[in-house]
This record gives C-alpha cells, sequence and structure tokens, in this order.
C-alpha cells in the first residue's frame, strides 16, 4: 500500500474510506493477497520453483536473451575473411578494401571496442556487426552509440542471428552506460528498417544533409 500524498488533517467526513477488499475496486488485484495467504519464502519451496527459460521464443526476453541461442563474441583480427565472403553473399560485390579499413577503425581506432561476430556452434562467423562509441559530436557532451555495418550470411537470415548481434550490443552498451544508439538506413530498405523498428528503433530528429562538390 502506498502512503497518500495528503496529510490525515485534509480528509473531510464526508469522504468514504476505501473497500481493499471489495473485487470491483481498482486496488482489488493489487490486494488479492487478502483472499489467497502469502508468506515468506523458505528452504522447502524451491523444488515447486520453475525456472523461467528465456529461450522460449513465445516469452517477452525472446528478444533479450536470443544470443542464448546464437554466440556472440567480439569482433577480432582474423575475422576479416569470414566478414569478406558475408558481405559478399548479401551484396554480390567484393567490398575487401572498404571492409577491411572498417574492421582496423573498429579494432583500432575506436575507443571502446564494441564490433561483435555471431558464430555457429561449430565457430564459423554467420554475422557481424561493426559499431562505435561516440563522445560527443555537433554540441552533444553524452556518449552515443553507432552502427555502421550489419551483415548476416544469407544461408542463416531468419535464424535470430541479426537480434543476437543486437541484444549483445545493447547489453554491453548498457554496461558502459552509454543510453542511446543510432543508426543511418536507406528510406527503401524495407527489410533492415522493419527489424530496427522490431529491436526498438524509431526515427530520429536529426536530418541528414549533404553537398556534392564539383
Amino acid at each position: 500500500m502506498t502512503q497518500s500524498n495528503y496529510p490525515a488533517s485534509a480528509m473531510s467526513a464526508d469522504e468514504v474510506e476505501l473497500d481493499f477488499s471489495d473485487p470491483s475496486g481498482d486496488a482489488y488485484d493489487a490486494l488479492s493477497r487478502d483472499r489467497v495467504p502469502v508468506r515468506s519464502m523458505k528452504d522447502g519451496d524451491l523444488p515447486a520453483i520453475i525456472e523461467l527459460d528465456f529461450s522460449d521464443p513465445s516469452g517477452d526476453a525472446y528478444d533479450a536473451l536470443s544470443r542464448d541461442r546464437v554466440p556472440v563474441r567480439s569482433m577480432k583480427d582474423g575475422d576479416l575473411p569470414a566478414i569478406i565472403e558475408i558481405d559478399k553473399a548479401i551484396t554480390g560485390e567484393d567490398r575487401s578494401a572498404y571492409l577491411e579499413h572498417h574492421v582496423q577503425e573498429a579494432l583500432a581506432l575506436s575507443g571502446i571496442r564494441v564490433s561483435l561476430v555471431a558464430e555457429q556452434e561449430s565457430g564459423k562467423p554467420v554475422g557481424f556487426m561493426m559499431a562505435r562509441v561516440d563522445f560527443g559530436e555537433f554540441g552533444r557532451a553524452e556518449p552515443e552509440a553507432v552502427i555502421d555495418t550489419l551483415g548476416v550470411d544469407p544461408l542463416y537470415a531468419h535464424h535470430g542471428v541479426g537480434t543476437a548481434l543486437m541484444s549483445q550490443l545493447l547489453a554491453n552498451l548498457k554496461t558502459l552506460r552509454v543510453e542511446r544508439v543510432r543508426t543511418g538506413v536507406r528510406w527503401n530498405d524495407y527489410a533492415l528498417l522493419r527489424f530496427l523498428e522490431n529491436c526498438g528503433f524509431k526515427p530520429s530528429q536529426r536530418l541528414a544533409l549533404r553537398k556534392r562538390l564539383d
């Protein structure tokens, strides 16, 4: 029961005391213990306690704990060839130089390493996420994470790989006390937009501008 913000002297004789045992009242559910006995837990209760299965896709915690099904670890130098192959399978292009630059940036130039790789049980990389933490820009003082690149092997699409990567990234950022993460998406990349929306992303108030230099 929460204490009222009003002092006792503020109540008048015309006011009716709330009957918490009345099922028609709003407080009925909150105080149903008046009908169902409740006691403190004791040692003998352990066998009756059912452990919550966070890997159950029907549960609310599925997205947050999908990394239990797909192993996710920090990115390392030896992951570059696998990242290039995954990207080539997605785009149909060889972007080795571009990816090598981003991997080096993620591993060497970033102040905090937050880039990740998802693996099969055998240890084969099947997805990756490159991200960084910015410690303020454009007058903003608080740190903010930026997702640069996300890739999942098409053979493992719709197997929770992307969700596991995102889940692990967000968990790591919370540990670092980073409160916001942003990314940029092509306006017509509907599959990626749906994925990000399912992960809780929403359009920001920031407007991207560019100018062509002739």
